[in-house]
């Protein structure tokens, strides 16, 4: 696999967003996103394939739940047909959207180094089927290829992975930090509880969880303690 990266890559350095559009081709999907994990229930997202991947994105972040999100705690995700009763059991909120947003199979394979979780390479696909042996064994090599990328960054930014760009995407989601901080202390609450809260709420709302946050920050919607919810 070195072969295509270093043709896509040209004379660009190798970043994980090259990764991204190498693995577009040899898993034959139809959109790619890759996510590091910036605390235990946020994410931040490295590069997309484009526009409609960094949506479904976006859905997971707003969401909390996804393939995205359960390959980050355990080993890949396949699931080859999003529609099937299993999927919309597991992932009530999540599958439904997705479906709607046109995706029917979805392939979350963690970035992990040992014992050290540093995201996810979300791959997205139009139609059902299972990836081929082939397909997903390229995809994992990408993965570990991503991982190595992102460990070198550290090494030679001294920041720690999940603090470097290599390729953004767009998605800046300072703002849904600032605004968990800012809960806790209106609520009283733990970060996961303030995240809660906030999904929620976007989830409510119809809305995408950064334009809630971005509310909260510019102190024109603040949340009230509950204690039902919040004790």
């Amino acid at each position: 696999l070195c072969c295509p990266l270093v043709e896509r890559a040209g004379d660009r350095p190798r970043t994980v967003g090259v990764v991204g559009s190498v693995v577009l081709a040899t898993a034959g999907v139809d959109r790619a996103a890759v996510t590091v994990v910036l605390a235990a229930m946020s994410r931040q997202t490295l590069a997309t394939s484009g526009p409609e991947a960094a949506e479904l994105e976006e859905l997971t972040l707003t969401l909390g739940e996804g393939p995205g999100i359960d390959a980050v705690e355990g080993g890949p995700v396949l699931v080859s047909d999003l529609a099937a009763a299993e999927c919309l059991t597991r992932w009530p909120m999540f599958a439904p959207a997705a479906l709607d947003l046109g995706v029917r199979a979805v392939f979350a394979l963690p970035l992990r180094v040992g014992g050290v979780r540093l995201g996810t390479i979300d791959l997205f696909r139009d139609r059902p089927g299972d990836l081929s042996g082939e397909q997903l064994a390229d995809a994992l090599v990408l993965a570990d290829t991503a991982c190595a990328l992102l460990l070198d960054d550290h090494q030679h930014a001294g920041s720690p992975p999940n603090g470097h760009r290599p390729e953004s995407a767009g998605l800046h989601h300072a703002e849904v930090h600032q605004a968990t901080g800012m809960m806790i202390v209106q609520l009283g609450v733990s970060a996961a509880v303030a995240l809660v809260r906030l999904r929620a709420y976007a989830y409510a709302n119809d809305r995408r969880l950064r334009d809630v946050a971005g509310d909260v920050v510019a102190r024109r919607l603040r949340f009230e303690p509950d204690p039902e919810r919040d004790g």
